[in-house]
């Protein structure tokens, strides 16, 4: 696809929205970075590009300085920066070993720093508290000691079904000084939709909430908590944390009755308060660089979720980069994120320990009881960086929210967005509504590269619907279909050198065929992200827009799902033979996902098979993915060897010329094209 075959977009103005003042720049850790490369290394680079050109062309240089210059903690030094510059197979700091909470925690045992805060959070269900640096290690250092009891050993996997709350943290924390390997689902989600993640990691301990308020509505978990235990047949344990209700239990233990194929089980649990009533020092597990971290999970469009491995190395080096070369973050500083564990933003707003940052948590509803929660949470506890969504974003201007005139937000320097793309208006709210003189950190990248490709630089300008720079040692270009980078028309988002946090493989994938198919099976050798991105050439830095997914993974409102995942809810209905599932969150617009069902013959699709539909995908998958409208068809249209035509059909629902967006001779069933083609015409036509 060119730029002519996607919906037009009105090109931002030449003029930048905003400028960093000269004491910011000054200020900036990326400004005393690049004097201190000038310093120990006699490298000089006038503007960010220069340095950015150097950091994606010396690559080995650059992660060896951001090693020395970010301070990272390794127990043993490594021999090889990297090995080969290969993708998939870099290896990356051979020889050395480290640990990504040793990292973290770092700061726990300075001078002074044992009672500092840590952690502050708010919640519908709790009042305000904080954890200081010296509770967060030590609460750690116990949780770890009594996983050991329970017979957690380096390499195991513990899952997490928690939502955004400390005790959350502490468990990472605990789980990954002790060299296991962490993975975690908010409690929002069904039990299908976290069985399916779960189930393929086989794993030994599960840490787990009885349930979680929201909206001011409570919902109890202990059921899909007891379904998980009896669904996940490798688990040892349940650490169970009553959150909800002070006195919740699951007993001493979830007694699973014995089953055709296997005994009866006993799966013994421990209250929280009894796995950290036994003090114990905070003694993180040296891994090597590539030992795994962490299990996240981001679709494809058929099959299970992918669970992507990161690792404790790559992980560690690449946020001692964003946090404080992009982010600007530092040890004065209050971070605030929202975002719920089941997204690998939460997994950065902990990392954001490692400047020695305090960390803001909210759990709840941003709009309950209405829209000033948030501005009221980052007002009240003076956040510096504040990160939120595009849809979030737009919910606040639909409503005439003005919060820079009512709430004290002069302490922000730099409000982050990311989960889609952020429109021009959404720019300009923000500065005209929020504050005029903050840094605004548009980012794209996310879950499967564990890094931002794109996004913000404290030394540039900032240009309305444009993140304003390629990440240090990204090597990001937009791809025409021969392999060509392509400047100032779109392309399809590559990046053509490795980084130290990509995944190191998908758990299972034997060989790693899916893996390889995920990201190089277009360009060999290169990775390619599934996004839309138009590169345009700026004086002090090249900018990027991204236009929308180039596959057809949902993307609802920054949570990524696959579409096989609502498949197998909605056709586990006797009334649906087949279904499709269209998602069209696109360029920061309002997010439309439409659900297209075949129903079995003498079916009608009415109000109540509807409802039950959505009901269905609510509970057992997301509130997030819950379509905004479901319409009965006659057939999915079809490859010809039986793949649902998801892309084509979301090109043509986008407005892109139905002869361009589908080759009907590839189709099993080529009339059924007909039907969507019409359903776009119509929709467009009342859209006006």
């Amino acid at each position: 696809m060119t730029a002519s075959e996607l919906s037009p977009i009105i090109p931002s103005a030449d003029t930048p929205l905003w400028r960093p003042s000269a004491e910011r720049i000054e200020r900036a850790h990326l400004t005393h970075y690049m004097r201190w490369l000038r310093t120990e290394h006699g490298l000089d680079f006038p503007d960010y590009e220069s340095l950015w050109q150097w950091s994606v062309t010396e690559i080995e240089a650059f992660w060896a300085s951001i090693w020395t210059y970010g301070g990272l903690r390794a127990v043993t030094p490594y021999h090889t920066v990297l090995a080969e510059r290969r993708m998939p197979g870099a290896r990356w700091f051979e020889g050395a070993t480290l640990n990504y909470a040793d990292q973290m925690l770092c700061h726990a045992s300075k001078p002074g720093w044992s009672d500092r805060p840590a952690i502050i959070f708010r919640s519908e269900r709790t009042a305000r508290r904080e954890m200081s640096w010296g509770q967060l290690a030590a609460q750690s250092g116990a949780l770890a000691a009594t996983l050991a009891r329970l017979g957690v050993q380096q390499g195991d996997r513990v899952v997490s079904y928690m939502p955004n709350i400390p005790e959350t943290m502490v468990a990472l924390l605990a789980v990954t000084g002790s060299g296991a390997v962490w993975s975690s689902c908010a409690p929002d989600m069904g039990s299908a939709g976290v069985l399916d993640r779960f189930i393929q990691i086989e794993p030994t301990v599960l840490i787990a909430v009885d349930g979680y308020r929201y909206g001011g509505k409570d919902f109890d978990r202990q059921d899909v908590v007891r379904e998980l235990v009896a669904k996940l047949p490798s688990l040892k344990a349940v650490v169970f944390v009553p959150y909800l209700n002070d006195a919740a239990s699951l007993g001493e233990s979830v007694v699973l009755p014995a089953q055709a194929d296997q005994p009866a089980r006993h799966v013994p649990v421990v209250l929280w308060t009894a796995a950290l009533a036994q003090p114990a020092a905070f003694k993180p597990r040296p891994v090597p660089f590539d030992h795994p971290l962490w299990i996240v999970y981001s679709s494809g469009t058929t099959g299970m979720p992918k669970p992507i491995v990161h690792g404790h190395g790559g992980t560690v080096i690449e946020y001692l980069k964003a946090m404080r070369l992009h982010c600007n973050l530092g040890e004065d500083d209050r971070f605030f994120w929202f975002t719920s564990t089941t997204w690998i933003m939460w997994n950065m707003t902990v990392s954001a320990l490692i400047p020695g940052s305090t960390v803001l948590l909210f759990d709840g509803n941003p709009g309950y009881p209405d829209l000033d929660t948030l501005w009221q949470f980052v007002a009240q506890e003076r956040a510096t960086f504040f990160g939120l969504s595009p849809a979030f974003v737009q919910l606040n201007i639909k409503n005439g929210m003005r919060p820079s005139e009512r709430f004290d937000l002069s302490a922000l320097r730099t409000v982050g967005a990311t989960g889609s793309p952020l429109t021009e208006d959404a720019y300009r709210w923000i500065y005209a509504q929020v504050h005029p003189d903050i840094l605004l950190a548009s980012i794209s990248g996310g879950t499967d590269p564990n890094t931002a490709f794109l996004g913000t630089c404290p030394i540039a300008p900032i240009y309305a619907g444009e993140m304003q720079a390629r990440g240090l040692g990204c090597a990001v270009y937009a791809y025409d279909d021969a392999g060509a980078p392509v400047f100032g028309e779109v392309g399809e988002l590559v990046c053509a050198q490795p980084l130290p946090s990509m995944p190191l493989y998908f758990w299972g994938d034997t060989g790693g065929h899916r893996y390889f198919e995920s990201y190089f099976d277009m360009y060999p050798g290169v990775w390619r992200h599934g996004d839309w991105l138009k590169l345009i050439r700026r004086p002090e830095t090249v900018t990027g827009v991204i236009y929308g997914r180039s596959d057809s993974t949902i993307n609802r409102h920054g949570i990524r799902m696959g579409t096989s995942e609502l498949y197998r809810v909605v056709e586990g209905f006797d009334e649906v033979a087949d279904s499709l599932v269209i998602d069209l969150e696109y360029l920061g617009k309002d997010s439309y996902m439409a659900l297209f069902v075949v129903l079995r013959e003498g079916i009608t699709l009415d109000v109540t098979l509807q409802q039950r539909l959505m009901d269905a995908i609510r509970t057992q998958l997301s509130a997030r993915h819950v379509p905004n409208g479901v319409f009965a068809i006659a057939e999915v249209p079809r490859t010809i060897s039986g793949k649902k035509l998801e892309v084509p059909v979301k090109k043509i629902l986008l407005g892109q010329p139905p002869e361009k967006a589908c080759n009907r001779s590839a189709m099993a069933n080529p009339g059924s094209i007909d039907w969507f083609i019409d359903f776009a015409a119509k929709r467009a036509a009342v859209q006006g």
